[in-house]
């Protein structure tokens, strides 16, 4: 007897948590309802508004031929560095001429030369091993 008024009793407790959860949903017409006057007070702006509102301060006041001007400007004073220049990186910038064919072939013999006579004198490794740090080969 004490265990069936004892799984009464939380059957009748099950379902009136069951029964609360319910009642305190609210429906999806109510939360339409609910976005649809915070939009018309303001609250909530309405789709991309909010988006459009922050990307338009910092939009410019000038128009396009004004700033076609101010960039030749700033092109022909040498300001701006005009066609592939510009995307050039400062380091290409600052190599100088590119060498001959002739200057090419006499820095290949030369080192060629170079490996050479480290191989002569053993003080190149064998392929595939790396001399230990800090001590000479032979």
């Amino acid at each position: 007897m004490k265990t069936n008024s004892f799984l009464t009793v939380v059957a009748a407790a099950a379902l009136a948590v069951f029964a609360q959860g319910s009642i305190a949903q609210t429906t999806r017409a109510d939360v339409k309802s609910e976005t649809k006057a915070a939009v018309k007070s303001g609250d909530i702006s309405h789709g991309q508004a909010a988006s459009m509102k922050s990307a338009a301060s910092g939009v410019s006041t000038a128009n396009k031929a004004d700033i076609k001007a101010e960039t030749k400007a700033a092109v022909k004073s040498g300001d701006i560095a005009a066609g592939q220049e510009s995307s050039m990186k400062s380091a290409d910038m600052t190599k100088g001429p590119k060498p001959t064919a002739e200057e090419r072939k006499a820095a290949r013999a030369e080192r060629k030369a170079a490996t050479k006579a480290a191989v002569k004198a053993g003080t190149v490794p064998a392929a595939g091993e790396a001399p230990a740090a800090g001590k000479p080969t032979k």
